[in-house]
């Protein structure tokens, strides 16, 4: 089968390589009709190289037709179309049980410390094939493929692997009050979703911060208050700006879909550089004890939220050794809620609303569908901001 594989920093390939098989009876093969690229894959472009092996395949973001099954998988058949969960959970454990699909206890990668294992994401959690294939072996498929109904295209449903629920436990976690106010710092797939959720979910203002055009244009367009962070010379006079939209106090909540990406500390960007530069071996020890993440936006969500507020935290961080305002955080008495999304425990609350009326505007989410072939091509244009590209679907 062909499948995105990842050879070095930057440099992404799609190569021949074996199919995959049934392993465990809890296995199922799909063959892929759309699969996405995600913000978080270009942290395996750029900064996560230490953790990366020459040919792992890439992506997490998948969807297709059921092909096999394990005997043990009793809930799908051949020819079931699903999206697969960008983490991978058995749904029976104690985490499980909690809710939190993403500290699951029968995956967790407990040899590097972390949790549940994720597809195409480094040694740090599984080193598993990832989804921007032909073809997908998913563990745990008695409970982590989500079925979807024939007819409407995959753009309807794409978005349960990751963004959705993401975006969904974001505003969860941003504890927006009725009829408040939040504020979403950085308007990729993550964070535009984020505004439209929180729409959805009766926020009274939205406001949106990014310094990328059409991602500013397609946030305003659907009603966020938008805000271009190079129109400010620095970050607290976009705070002061969004302070007088809310009477001085800050909004309620601040979601900080950004993550490490964040135009930031020079000094990180230096600590994050040289780890990729290091042999795999040395760089990865490097990485885990020492690395420092470009904390920008969340510093910025810091000085923006008002006391007693709430920051959500959806952006990946990395970091190790970050230092934090605690002084602020505790004198503001900020709550802070944080962690990759639990999929499986926010696929009812969404499923309602992936109807025709679309009031998420999914089936026009994507901005760009290209084959395979050229995902080089699209990891290049996302991560320099080429061509309006704010999401890429894929289709093998």
């Amino acid at each position: 089968m062909k499948a995105v594989t990842w050879q070095g920093k930057r440099d992404v390939r799609v190569e021949t390589v074996p199919d995959p098989k049934i392993q465990e009876p809890t296995d199922a093969i799909i063959s892929v009709t759309s699969t996405g690229l995600c913000g978080s894959d270009l942290h395996l472009y750029e900064v996560l190289t230490p953790f990366m092996t020459p040919g792992d395949i890439l992506g997490h973001e998948p969807m297709g037709i059921v092909e096999e099954v394990g005997s043990e998988v009793t809930n799908l058949k051949p020819g079931d179309r699903v999206v697969v969960p960008f983490q991978i959970a058995c749904g029976h454990c104690f985490m499980c049980d909690q809710g939190l699909q993403t500290q699951c206890e029968t995956t967790q990668v407990t040899g590097e410390g972390m949790g549940a294992a994720l597809f195409g994401y480094t040694r740090l959690y599984g080193q598993v094939p990832g989804g921007q294939a032909e073809l997908l072996r998913v563990p745990q498929a008695q409970y982590g493929p989500i079925k979807v109904p024939e007819g409407p295209p995959d753009d309807r449903f794409v978005y349960l692997s990751d963004v959705l629920p993401t975006a969904w436990q974001a505003v969860q976690y941003a504890h927006i009050p009725p009829g408040g106010t939040v504020a979403v710092l950085g308007l990729g797939p993550i964070g535009d979703m984020a505004c439209r959720v929180a729409q959805v979910q009766g926020a009274s203002r939205v406001f949106g911060v990014d310094l990328v055009p059409e991602r500013l244009r397609r946030a305003r367009e659907r009603g966020v208050e938008t805000f271009d962070l190079s129109e400010f010379d620095d970050e607290k006079d976009l705070v002061a700006a969004i302070h007088d939209q809310t009477g001085g106090r800050g909004p309620d909540s601040v979601i900080d879909a950004v993550g490490t990406e964040a135009h930031g500390s020079s000094a990180a960007r230096f600590a994050q550089t040289a780890a990729g530069l290091l042999p795999r071996s040395v760089g990865a020890k490097l990485a885990e004890r020492l690395n420092v993440d470009r904390l920008a936006a969340f510093y910025t969500a810091i000085d923006m939220v008002r006391r007693g507020g709430t920051i959500s935290l959806s952006g990946v961080y990395g970091g190790m050794a970050d230092p934090l305002p605690m002084l602020t955080m505790f004198d503001k008495q900020i709550r802070l809620r944080m962690g990759q999304a639990n999929v499986r425990n926010w696929i009812d609350e969404i499923l309602p609303l992936l109807t025709d009326d679309d009031p998420l505007g999914v089936e026009t989410f994507a901005t760009h569908r290209v084959p395979l072939d050229e995902a080089p091509q699209a990891y290049q244009r996302f991560q320099k901001k080429e061509d309006g590209t704010v999401k890429v679907l894929m289709q093998p």
